[in-house]
C-alpha cells in the first residue's frame, strides 16, 4: 500500500514536501514515483525514480522546481517542490510500475489516495 502525506496550501513562490510511505515497493517494481491530476485535466506524470541504476525523470513542467528522492532505507519516497506556481495545483499520487515500457513513460499502474497541493 502506498500512503502519501504532506500536501497542503501555499502561496505561489513557497515549497512543499511530500511524502510516500512505500515499503517494500522500491524492490519489486521497476519504477516509482509521482503524477498529479488537477480537475478536468489529464494525468500528467511528474517525476520518476527507475529502480534498477536510481536514475531520475522530470517533466518538463517541474524540472529545476522539482526534486524526487527517497530514504536511506528505501521505505519512503519524496518529491521536494520549490517555486511553486499556481498551475501545480493539483492532487499528488505517489505510484509505480512492474513494467520498465510504462515506467520509461512515466505511466504507472498502481497508486495511492493522493495529497492535495494548492498553490494560490
Amino acid at each position: 500500500q502506498l500512503v502519501e502525506s504532506g500536501g497542503g496550501s501555499v502561496q505561489a513562490g513557497g515549497s512543499l514536501r511530500v511524502s510516500c510511505a512505500a515499503s517494500g515497493y522500491f524492490y519489486r517494481t521497476s519504477c516509482i514515483g509521482w503524477f498529479r491530476q488537477a480537475p478536468g485535466k489529464e494525468r500528467e506524470g511528474v517525476a520518476v525514480v527507475y529502480n534498477r541504476g536510481g536514475k531520475t525523470r522530470y517533466a518538463a513542467s517541474v524540472n529545476g522546481r522539482f526534486t524526487i528522492s527517497q530514504d536511506n532505507a528505501k521505505t519512503t519516497l519524496y518529491l521536494q517542490m520549490n517555486s511553486l506556481k499556481p498551475e501545480d495545483t493539483a492532487m499528488y499520487y505517489c505510484a509505480t510500475n512492474d513494467e520498465l515500457d510504462g515506467c520509461l513513460k512515466m505511466d504507472f499502474d498502481y497508486w495511492g489516495q493522493g495529497t492535495q497541493v494548492t498553490v494560490s
